[in-house]
């Protein structure tokens, strides 16, 4: 199966920066189609919400947010996703997760394999001098 892993978060001063990376692997397999990759928060109390997302065109969507101060890119080749972001502020506290649809892969011979929906399990990011 397909799994995600991801780095960065932390404690972040207001104002700071951070910048988060989600890798996609498939055990002894390979990916070979990705249709969009983003991150996704859960605010304390909230439901979880888009954050950014980038399809494989390279059309990116914001929040209106974070819109202005963030930035995902994504490496179509190696599967991985980034999120920058800037003047963080205490709202911006929250568990964040790599999100990845429409994955194709391969594992067995001969056999091609399709996900819909693949979720990291997610990264602390807590905004607060």
């Amino acid at each position: 199966q397909v799994q995600l892993v991801e780095s960065g978060g932390g404690l972040v001063a207001p104002g700071g920066s951070l910048s988060l990376s989600c890798a996609a692997h498939v055990a002894s397999g390979h990916i070979s189609n990705i249709w969009i990759m983003g991150w996704y928060r859960q605010r304390p109390g909230n439901q979880r919400e888009m954050v950014a997302t980038i399809d494989n065109t390279g059309r990116t969507t914001y929040a209106d947010s974070v819109k202005g101060r963030s930035r995902v890119s994504g490496d179509w080749t190696r599967r991985t996703v980034a999120l920058q972001m800037s003047s963080l502020k205490p709202e911006d506290t929250a568990v964040y997760y790599c999100n990845i649809d429409g994955i194709t892969f391969h594992q067995t011979p001969g056999v091609t394999s399709f996900v819909y929906a693949v979720w990291g399990e997610g990264t602390q990011v807590t905004v607060s001098s």
